[in-house]
């Protein structure tokens, strides 16, 4: 059913003359649009894996995501950026399937040479993966589930947003963006503020978010510190009185703060983050809703990656690099009152793998997960064993995948 409005909109991005087609090397915001005279870009990146699940002897196999960017610029001060997504291969209407998806769709406006503005459906700078989320600058085949779960990549909405970096202090990079809030109703058990993202699909704009970064860079170092405080109700003052639930553009709250850094060498390279995300009001979501919303979410990783190509000579495009990465994350660092603990949500993980990349924008990686949760809660579990398959609290995953981006 989606094949007539995809064939059109390919059709549309080459009704200009073709001397006017170029491609990208990523479709990063922080890389714009090349300053000449060409004037539509088109682009993309995906990737693929295959799963085997040590625990249960299973395996799936799966296209995870395959992306089409397409970018134009009108003048030498106002550009257009878009990216379309269909996750999981395909869109089933009435079953379980992907989705099909604006992943951003916006207008940037360059103010001058180190300030600009941007407005539509966009992503905020806030971790590490979020904004810059290619599959071809992460290693291994998931990205870090940090930055699945207490920070909720890819985590876009409608708003505007200032970008600038520092004519005084070099290196020094910063940000503030205005976007639509969270819709509390949908946050679930394990998965915190997730499903509570919007996307640009009938969102509620009765509550606002904001977003603020520092981004510094010196030398090799990249250190970042940002934040986030919105509503989550965006509900009128009848509907929000009924539920008891705080009205207004920030009512029922959300605060998120991390901080992260960045170091990479010829050989060596390394990362971290930490994360702390709050919702004040969760005894009161809990109340309206019956979602089991915690108080207090945190989360924290390290990896250090090591090129092994660097040891004999490698080509100036290739490498293959061996890296670990340690994350440990509490989903119900505080309960309300009326929360119901779930073992699971402690949770461990232990990745360790191999990313060779033969050329520049494509990556082949294989690595092991291992996952170390508590036991769940029998009185949280739908369909106890052995009704359903077990669970294991300690498990290993091998992932083999592909990833490309152009």
């Amino acid at each position: 059913m989606f094949r007539i409005p995809l064939l059109l909109l390919l059709l549309s991005c080459f009704s200009a003359p073709l001397t006017a087609q170029v491609f990208t090397s990523e479709d990063s915001l922080a890389a714009g649009l090349r300053a000449d005279d060409r004037k539509t870009y088109l682009s993309g990146y995906g990737e693929l894996k295959v799963q085997y699940d040590m625990a249960l002897n299973t395996g799936t196999a799966n296209l995870t995501r395959n992306v089409l960017f397409v970018g134009h610029r009108f003048n030498r001060k106002l550009s257009f950026f878009s990216e379309m997504e269909l996750e999981n291969a395909s869109v089933e209407g009435g079953a379980m399937g992907g989705e099909l998806s604006m992943e951003q769709l916006f207008l940037k406006f360059d103010i001058n040479k180190d300030v600009y503005l941007v407005g539509g459906l966009f992503i905020p700078r806030i971790g590490i993966i979020n904004e810059n989320h290619l599959p071809t600058t992460f290693n291994g085949n998931d990205r870090p589930f940090v930055e699945q779960l207490v920070i909720p990549s890819t985590w876009r909405e409608i708003g505007v947003g200032l970008y600038g970096r520092s004519a005084r202090m070099p290196g020094l990079n910063w940000s503030v963006a205005l976007q639509n809030g969270l819709d509390a109703s949908s946050f679930t058990n394990g998965s915190g503020i997730r499903e509570g993202r919007q996307g640009g699909s009938n969102a509620s704009a009765s509550n606002l978010g904001v977003t603020g970064a520092l981004l510094y860079y010196w030398n090799d170092l990249r250190v970042q510190a940002s934040g986030y405080y919105g509503g989550s109700a965006g509900l009128t003052q009848r509907e929000a009185d009924s539920l008891q639930l705080d009205y207004g553009m920030f009512g029922t709250p959300i605060t998120m703060f991390e901080a992260d850094a960045q170091w990479r060498g010829d050989a060596w390279s390394l990362k971290a983050l930490v994360v702390n995300a709050s919702i004040p009001d969760a005894e009161r979501i809990n109340r309206a809703y019956a979602n089991n919303t915690p108080e207090r979410m945190t989360g924290a990783y390290a990896e250090a990656a090591f090129d092994l190509l660097s040891l004999c000579g490698k080509g100036a495009d290739r490498d293959l690099t061996a890296f670990a990465r340690y994350e440990t994350i509490d989903m119900e660092a505080t309960l309300p009152d009326n929360g119901i603990p779930n073992g699971v949500n402690q949770q461990q993980y232990f990745v360790a793998g191999l990313v060779y990349k033969p050329v520049t924008g494509i990556s082949v990686k294989v690595d092991h997960v291992t996952r170390i949760t508590g036991e769940p809660n029998p009185d949280l579990v739908v369909n106890p064993f052995p009704q359903a398959l077990p669970y294991f609290t300690t498990n290993g995953f091998l992932n083999i995948g592909l990833a490309y981006s152009f």
